[in-house]
This record gives C-alpha cells, sequence and structure tokens, in this order.
C-alpha cells in the first residue's frame, strides 16, 4: 500500500485508492517557519522544569503549572466558566525523561490512519483503527505565518483552489487576543487532509511544548470507529460555548467566496466558515 509520509512518521499513513495521489506538497510531521519567516515554531523560549522522576506532577512541575497537561477527553474548561485553561507540555530543556505522561502531542503521529478520495470533498482522512475518546489523532502542522502574509495567500487564491490556511484565535480572559496562522498548502502533514464537518468528531486545542507558538492538536471528541472519516469544525463553534466562539458572519457581498460544505449533517451550514479578516483590506484590518 502507498505511503504518503515517506517515512517521516513513527506509522505509515496510507494512500487509497491504489495509483491515486493527491498534488503534491512537502511532507513535515511539524510545523516550521513560513516563507515571511516572522514566527519560527522550533524556537525554545520556555524554561525547563527540574523535575527528575520518570513522569511530571502538579502541583510540583512548573511546566503542569501553567496550566493543564494534554487532555485526554478534550479541552479542560473550568465547570461554569466560558474559558478553557491552557495546555502546556514538558520540552526538550525539562529534566524529566521522554517516557513523561505530560508529552503526548510532542510524539506525533501513534494511530494509523488512511488519506484517500471522497465522492464530494476532494482528499480525505480516516482511522484504519478504532479511536477512544480523548486520544490524540494527529497535529495540523504547516508553515506557521504572521497575519500579514496569511492574507496575501488568501487573497491571492483563485475560487477554485482549496484553502489550507488555519486562522487559531484563542481569547484571553482579560479580553486579548492571540492569533495563530498555520498553512500546510506548501509544506505540511497528514492534518492537511482533514475535512470540516458541522458535527466533527475532532476537537482541536492548542498546545504549547517549547513556546507561546501552540501546536494545533487534534484529539478524539468522540469514539470513532475504524473506517469512520475524521473531521473536525473550522470555525470551532461546534465544541465552544457560545460566549467562546466570536467567529464573525462575514459580509453579504462575501458570500460568493464562500465554499459550499457537504459534511452531510442533520445541522450542516451549507457554506464553509469564512474568515473575513483576511480577506479585509489592510486599511480596515486591526
Amino acid at each position: 500500500m502507498a505511503e504518503l509520509s515517506g517515512g517521516s512518521e513513527a506509522v505509515a499513513v496510507a494512500l487509497w485508492p491504489p495509483g491515486e495521489a493527491p498534488p503534491a506538497f512537502q511532507y513535515s510531521p511539524d510545523s516550521v517557519a513560513g516563507a515571511d519567516g516572522e514566527i519560527d515554531p522550533t524556537e525554545v523560549t520556555f524554561p525547563g522544569c527540574p523535575c527528575r522522576s520518570s513522569s511530571c506532577v502538579a502541583p510540583e512541575c512548573p511546566c503542569l503549572r501553567r496550566g493543564h497537561s494534554s487532555p485526554r477527553a478534550g479541552p479542560a474548561r473550568e465547570h461554569g466558566q466560558p474559558f478553557s485553561r491552557p495546555v502546556f507540555e514538558c520540552n526538550s530543556l525539562c529534566g524529566c525523561g521522554e517516557e513523561c505522561q505530560n508529552r503526548l502531542v510532542q510524539r506525533g503521529l501513534r494511530l494509523r490512519l488512511q488519506v484517500f478520495r471522497t465522492p464530494r470533498k476532494g482528499w480525505g482522512l480516516r482511522a484504519l483503527e478504532p479511536v477512544p475518546r480523548g486520544a490524540f489523532v494527529c497535529e495540523y502542522a504547516g508553515e506557521v505565518l504572521g497575519f500579514a502574509e496569511a492574507r496575501r495567500r488568501i487573497r491571492a487564491q483563485a475560487p477554485q483552489e482549496p484553502n489550507y490556511i488555519m486562522a487559531l484565535r484563542e481569547h484571553l480572559h482579560d479580553g486579548r487576543v492571540l492569533e495563530t496562522f498555520v498553512d500546510p498548502t506548501r509544506v505540511g502533514n497528514v492534518g492537511r487532509f482533514l475535512n470540516h464537518s458541522c458535527e466533527p468528531n475532532l476537537v482541536m486545542v492548542p498546545v504549547r511544548v517549547d513556546s507561546m507558538v501552540p501546536k494545533l492538536a487534534l484529539f478524539a471528541a468522540v469514539d470513532i470507529a475504524a473506517g469512520e472519516e475524521l473531521s473536525f469544525d473550522y470555525s470551532g463553534r461546534f465544541h465552544n460555548l457560545p460566549e467562546a466562539s466570536r467567529e464573525q458572519k462575514p459580509p453579504e457581498e462575501e458570500n460568493s467566496l464562500r465554499k459550499p460544505c457537504y459534511c452531510g449533517s442533520r445541522t450542516c451550514a451549507s457554506f464553509l466558515p469564512c474568515d473575513s479578516s483576511l480577506f479585509s483590506t489592510p486599511e480596515s484590518s486591526p
């Protein structure tokens, strides 16, 4: 069976059907600095923990004191609160061992997945084995861009071209917003083949390891059967509380830029989510 990652993943990424392959791109298991050179996701800026045990525990570990460890059952949110606590893993400077339980997303792909041709949505991704709720599935990796370069690429795309750029916005309790833009169009991993669904089986969680640049980690939101297509909500609304989701409704004149949604769910919104800020002119952008 054909393999997509070129041996760069610990687990082979299968392709289906035989003899077909998606358009060429550079496979990278991890995110890389974008062509604009504005952000380097590989830079280590967090100090390591002094823990010498085989696995770190809270509250002794400084990494865990920053927030939660990688969730095994979706994003951790305090009861009755609209915000999730941040997620931090131990990093390359930490004194704990590689077997520390606070190292999950950084270990990369561990599930058998298959990139396959769908009837209407182009290429998609499915599990070749059962995936329990809360399991880490894969990262959405690619070039990490600044806002200006992300907007330039979006505006340069033809309407018929697929858009892979992910805009992650984290709303802090004090009103600040952290933005991360990841584009796996040219350089990316298996996550670029995940399709949108209005009723997804995955949830995206920003996980920080070496710096404030997060890994866009995808976890199983429900138990997933072998052979089932994997999907997530590109807008993040499905797994957010209403007050924590602030996607702006695009102006009517931008509806022509929106692509139809073929997820087939009962609550399908008919169109894929659209980030109107990336289509705005520089003068009207914040």
